[in-house]
């Protein structure tokens, strides 16, 4: 809808920018865990509960991982095995209740799954193919059915955590070695069964499943993994990916991969697992490693996964939100990345997250002579367009003006000159 500025000098129009479905997420699966052991989290000062400081931050979604382990194990070694249904399913009703949406992280592990080691849950060990393929059926509508007896319906599914090399290994184990038809195709079977599980458990209205692989900045293995999995009809709703920038290689490599593989596949990619440091680091893509650093970083971020192409760009989750240094404890330095300082306070990196999701609005005032345009963090990725005329937006002119921002907003100034009118709006690269 057009709106006049002062002195009728020009017309803001919104666009095609809706970002109310953007997942501004976090993955605080360890969060019982901490606050067990005596950490708390702040907002200016005060204990407050995290995941009530992270939505009045503007997060909209929070992933839990889900291990396969005992209560036996979950005692003996809690940091590596503790994320089993009996602490999950607690934790995701907190999440539910704090008026969030849920993502739920499969492991199929008695412990962490990811590529480079995803161990069969040790009570499945002497299983057959057939049988393990029907043990995937059962226990994740088992794990669906408890979750929504819980009050706390999971509103995404990843069926694996970065399954690049395929899970429950070595029956659903693919590339290198086991890189062949037969090893594709019983991949195939187990994701395809989870599925049938995870549905037939959830009801009128099953939860979004994702895939979910490692490879954000490299899209050739992306390519791979997907085109193969594609070959075994599995069904499913987004692609996520892992992407730490000290990791997968620099913001051009993620763009690369997240514009062709939504381009190939047609479905919304989400990366699914990030983070960066607010201290105790070297500069990371050449951004500090400061809070503000932090911020910047986030911002960048969103400005790769906002430019997908087709509004395909649907998410953010950073891992380790909820990490504080725990005597005792390897937190492999998380605790220098997550959204909480030493002293538990609240980073302003998670509210720069949280503006992701924000409606997107264009507002323009007067700054002296000047024209000043400022609009959310939630318009990354947008151009700002201009014209004349309400004429098609094909045929209007991406702005000249650098494009700053303060961490909270995006903003310009424009001279006002002599013209009688001017027309603004954000607008899909």
């Amino acid at each position: 809808m057009a709106r006049l500025v002062p002195a009728a000098l020009a017309s803001l129009l919104a666009g095609s920018a809706v970002a109310e479905d953007f997942l501004a997420g976090v993955d605080a699966s360890h969060l019982r865990f901490f606050e067990e052991r005596g950490i708390v989290y702040r907002e200016a000062g005060q204990v407050q509960d995290a995941l009530a400081i992270l939505q009045g931050s503007g997060v909209t979604c929070v992933r839990l991982r889900l291990f396969t382990s005992s209560a036996a194990q979950a005692q003996a070694d809690p940091y590596n095995r503790i994320n089993n249904l009996d602490y999950t399913v607690p934790l995701a009703a907190r999440v539910k209740q704090a008026g969030l949406k849920f993502l739920l992280d499969f492991h199929y592990s008695d412990t962490w799954a990811d590529p480079g080691k995803q161990t069969k849950p040790t009570a499945w060990t002497n299983l057959s193919f057939t049988e393990l393929e029907q043990r995937m059926v059962e226990y994740n509508s088992n794990c669906i059915a408890s979750f929504k007896g819980g009050g706390a319906m999971p509103d995404y599914v990843q069926v694996g955590n970065e399954i690049t090399s395929g899970l429950l290994w070595p029956d659903g184990r693919v590339g290198g070695a086991y890189e062949n038809p037969t090893q594709w195709s019983q991949l195939g079977r187990l994701i395809k069964a989870a599925i049938r599980g995870i549905l037939d458990a959830a009801g009128p209205q099953p939860p979004k499943i994702m895939i979910h692989i490692d490879r954000g900045g490299d899209w050739a293995a992306t390519q791979w993994y997907f085109d193969n999995l594609r070959q075994q009809n599995v069904e499913f709703d987004l692609i996520g990916q892992s992407y730490y920038p000290f990791w997968h290689g620099d913001l051009n490599a993620l763009r690369d991969c997240l514009n062709r593989t939504a381009g190939r596949y047609g479905k919304p990619v989400v990366v699914a697992e990030t983070a960066f440091p607010w201290t105790n680091s070297t500069d990371v893509v050449g951004i500090p490693a400061t809070p503000a650093g932090q911020s910047s970083y986030v911002i960048e971020l969103a400005e790769v996964v906002k430019g997908v192409p087709g509004g395909l760009g649907r998410g953010i989750f950073w891992w380790g939100t909820e990490y504080q240094r725990l005597n005792g404890v390897n937190t492999a330095g998380f605790e220098y990345r997550s959204f909480f300082n030493v002293g538990g306070d609240v980073l302003p990196a998670a509210e720069t997250l949280g503006q992701l999701s924000a409606p997107v609005a264009l507002r323009a005032g007067l700054d002296g002579t000047n024209l000043a345009l400022s609009w959310p963090l939630s318009g990354a990725g947008l151009s700002l367009t201009t014209s004349t005329s309400l004429s098609p937006p094909a045929l209007w002119s991406r702005s000249t003006n650098d494009i700053q921002t303060t961490g909270r907003a995006f903003g310009t100034t424009l001279p006002m000159g002599g013209e009688p009118g001017r027309f603004f709006r954000l607008q899909s690269n």
